[in-house]
């Protein structure tokens, strides 16, 4: 192996490494927004009662039956 091949290796070893570096920021950044996505979608679904009731507070409060 002559100097060259070991310059033109350490430079694409470098270069790979900071390509996986910048991969793995990017799924961080795209998690991070996923779990606020999903806590926003949880709180909303937990939110969903009260706010049916607002829109429409006569109906579904009572259930009458008789057989």
């Amino acid at each position: 192996m002559d100097v060259t091949s070991v310059a033109a290796l350490s430079t694409y070893l470098s270069r790979a490494q900071t390509y996986n570096d910048v991969g793995y920021a990017v799924l961080d950044m795209s998690m991070d927004a996923l779990k606020m996505q999903g806590a926003g979608v949880a709180e909303m679904i937990a939110s969903a009662p009260g706010m049916e009731l607002s829109v429409n507070p006569n109906i579904g409060g009572n259930f009458d039956m008789s057989i």
